[in-house]
């Protein structure tokens, strides 16, 4: 009951000029992600019986052209901008500054990834003690821990913001259209058979979307048929041009045997796809707009916007823990994929996974609700400002390392002790640095 009487007062206290669509489209974006994940991914057995999982796509070709829709991550990123630039330009005139908000920001994303690290580490230990091999251990632990993938590029263009925001007010759309110039050449060095040379993509590609949303929130990039439609147009256009008939695979999620990999990093095949999201976002701003000013939908979002960063980490967790449980109940369905008894899962199977994430986020969710009390701004010291930029590097590298460890090496703890011990000090100083919030949010409860 407090919980529901606090959500009527956020949605009480939501100023008009909200734009309460990037909140909705924050929520569809990670319950898609959610959903993907869930739905593409078959569960069978290996040679020494044990539990495995890998993607549905390579059985299922005709489904390709279907992740033009369920690839959201642009979705994310945009409305990553558009809230990014809201809330560090609202920071700025209250007096903060820049490492005071990227404090602001750490609080909001990194107490949530804390939670779940420490608690798969814990649990890999258990593990370990009971007799499970390093490598096994590890694999599990990479499994779970997939989304920090997607969040380390996020972070990156946080840190960013106080450099790329201000490149935006001064050079506008030119700042994008240079970034998308830098994947076109890393596709042509991943075609050519560089690949290491378009390592910079997974940068410039997330980034080139982050720029468009605060294009979108400074009012550049305005909503309507006029900008939706020629966006839609071209993007869509655009992408048939360089799947269909260019070199680059229709599918735009990883599928093992591809020529290249549309999402790892960014092509210009997926800012294609991007650009159409863009356009259809742009097109149904306005009616979303105005549902989302009725009572019902906005508490809905508001509630969701809570606990989304906590849903989005735990999702892979909760597969997990359901793949175990039913394992050890000799109940784990293993139908051959395309099966009518497969289809026939996939409703069930969902149903479960929601279950389990639900039971998890009503433990986890209330870090990410702690986490997203504002703090008071402040200007801090030159030494400061220094200390948090590294901090939050630390915990950025941290995450990094933990990603680029194979899924089957030997670690005790599941995640590397590096990654680790540089994620915890870098979190930690984070933690020291940011002063004290006030005991009631006065957001929407949005952990963008």
């Amino acid at each position: 009951m407090r919980r529901a009487g606090r959500l009527r007062q956020l949605a009480d206290r939501t100023p008009a000029s909200r734009e309460r669509y990037v909140d909705l489209l924050r929520v569809v974006a990670i319950v898609m992600v959610v959903l993907g994940h869930w739905t593409v991914t078959v569960i069978g057995y290996d040679a020494n019986g044990r539990p495995t999982g890998r993607s549905t796509l390579p059985d299922l070709s005709w489904a390709y052209p279907l992740t033009w829709l369920a690839q959201v991550m642009p979705v994310f990123f945009l409305v990553g901008g558009f809230a990014n630039a809201a809330s560090f330009t609202a920071h700025r005139r209250r007096g903060g500054g820049s490492a005071g908000w990227l404090l602001d920001r750490a609080a909001r994303l990194l107490r949530p990834t804390t939670a779940l690290l420490l608690v798969l580490t814990l649990a890999a230990a258990v593990a370990r003690l009971r007799g499970v091999g390093a490598g096994e251990v590890r694999t599990v632990v990479w499994f779970a821990t997939i989304p920090l993938w997607f969040l380390c590029a996020y972070l990156a263009v946080v840190a960013l913001t106080p450099v790329t925001y201000p490149l935006h007010r001064r050079f506008g759309v030119a700042v994008p259209l240079v970034l998308v110039a830098l994947v076109a050449a890393g596709d042509l060095a991943r075609f050519a058979g560089a690949a290491g040379l378009a390592t910079g993509s997974y940068l410039f590609g997330w980034l080139a979307v982050h720029q468009v949303g605060f294009a979108w929130q400074d009012g550049r990039l305005r909503p309507g048929r006029r900008t939706g439609l020629p966006l839609l147009a071209g993007g869509f256009g655009a992408l048939l041009l360089l799947t269909v008939v260019g070199p680059y695979p229709v599918v735009m999620l990883a599928v093992p045997g591809e020529r290249l990999d549309n999402a790892s990093p960014p092509s210009l095949a997926l800012l294609a796809v991007a650009t159409a999201q863009l356009g259809l976002i742009l097109l149904l701003r306005d009616r979303a707009q105005r549902w989302l000013c009725r009572r019902r939908p906005w508490l809905v979002v508001i509630a969701l916007n809570g606990v989304v960063l906590t849903v989005f980490l735990w999702h892979l967790s909760a597969a997990v823990l359901l793949v175990g449980a039913l394992d050890a109940l000799h109940l784990l369905p293993t139908p051959a994929v395309g099966t009518a008894t497969w289809f026939g899962w996939r409703l069930p199977w969902l149903l479960l996974l929601s279950l389990v994430l639900a039971g998890l986020v009503a433990v986890f969710g209330p870090v990410e609700a702690r986490a997203a009390r504002r703090a008071p701004p402040r200007a801090g010291t030159p030494g400061s400002n220094v200390l948090t930029v590294v901090a939050f590097a630390a915990a950025l590298t941290g995450l990094l390392i933990n990603s680029m460890t194979p899924k089957a090496a030997p670690e005790p703890l599941g995640v590397p002790v590096a990654a680790l011990a540089c994620y915890l000090a870098g979190a930690a100083v984070l933690r020291l640095l940011r002063p004290a919030s006030p005991p009631v949010s006065s957001g929407s409860g949005n952990p963008g």
